[in-house]
């Protein structure tokens, strides 16, 4: 991201990451450069946010580590996702293209990262999500995430004036509820914290709730019919080829926890460190499989994915646990 991303932003996020993680220790390994696949457009700093055209009425926003779309119908504006990052520039952004009235906002799943501003919108809009998206919001009764006016179990059609948006349900490739959102007559394709076009995905596999879902998604992905990929996060849109990197990837990262699974010595470990204490040789051994694992992934990616040095060993440990019990 580096200057692309708004200064105000890039302040919150460090504020917030060095409390939740100390800061690295003097003369540790730098991160590896990011590659030229994980930068994206510039950002006007004196906005903080960009927001383009696509094609047809469907436009993107993004501040450099969140993106949303929304479509301009001739009867109002469909808006999909509301970041909390984005709050104060959701509206400036859509007013800057159109002068329609925002009529519909549509959730791609709970998390209060993503739709944590919707309840800064203005009232009565439609809010359309999963079932299983309204009945974690219900649970966490959070006046930033209203309630969803409409749900649904498999497939929903919404249609506002000339534009039309599929929103489908294939599993928790991310958690429960969290949706396929396709427009059709655009060739655009938004699911939310599953592929991050030119980087490795956010550490624990995004903190993928089912990793054998969050696998299988790419596959689903794949199957669609667009051009334009929206993935939530990270500085750039993205294409089928993102999507077939990012799956060569995950794959290559699971065939190399499988065989650092097969290869590490679990009792050998053990007499290193002892059988008393189970914790401590289960923790040895698997942090000895997600080392092995990296060290075989991380060679081949570093060039290709941005990030891969930073996240690979927990996609590693992931995948480890995943294929030990799923």
């Amino acid at each position: 991201m580096q200057q692309r991303v708004h200064r105000g932003l890039f302040s919150a996020l460090f504020l917030f990451m060095v409390t939740i993680f100390p800061l690295q220790a003097q003369g540790q390994q730098p991160a590896a450069p990011i590659p030229p696949t994980g930068r994206g457009p510039a950002i006007d700093q004196t906005k903080g946010y960009l927001v383009e055209q696509i094609r047809d009425g469907l436009y993107w926003v993004t501040d450099g580590a969140y993106q949303v779309m929304f479509l301009t119908t001739g009867q109002g504006v469909i808006l999909v996702d509301a970041p909390a990052f984005l709050a104060e520039k959701l509206m400036p952004a859509i007013r800057e293209v159109t002068s329609e009235p925002l009529t519909h906002l549509v959730y791609s799943h709970s998390h209060v990262d993503h739709i944590g501003a919707a309840g800064m919108l203005p009232s009565g809009l439609t809010i359309v999500a999963h079932e299983a998206t309204a009945e974690q919001l219900r649970r966490a009764n959070d006046p930033r995430r209203p309630l969803p006016t409409a749900t649904f179990t498999d497939n929903f059609l919404l249609q506002v004036g000339r534009q039309r948006l599929e929103l489908s349900y294939f599993g928790p490739a991310h958690e429960p509820g969290n949706i396929y959102i396709y427009a059709p007559s655009q060739r655009v394709l938004m699911l939310v914290d599953v592929v991050f076009p030119g980087w490795v995905p956010f550490k624990e596999l995004a903190l993928a709730e089912d990793v054998p879902a969050f696998v299988q998604a790419h596959d689903e992905i794949l199957r669609f019919d667009f051009d334009t990929f929206i993935g939530g996060h990270v500085t750039r849109l993205g294409t089928r080829r993102d999507v077939e990197i990012q799956k060569e990837y995950i794959m290559d990262v699971r065939d190399n926890a499988m065989n650092a699974l097969q290869t590490v010595d679990f009792m050998a470990i053990g007499q290193r460190v002892g059988f008393e204490n189970p914790w401590l040789l289960f923790d040895t051994y698997l942090g000895e499989v997600a080392r092995v694992c990296a060290d075989r992934t991380i060679p081949r990616w570093v060039d290709r994915l941005a990030g891969a040095d930073v996240f690979t060993r927990s996609h590693c440990a992931v995948f480890a646990d995943s294929l030990r019990i799923d």
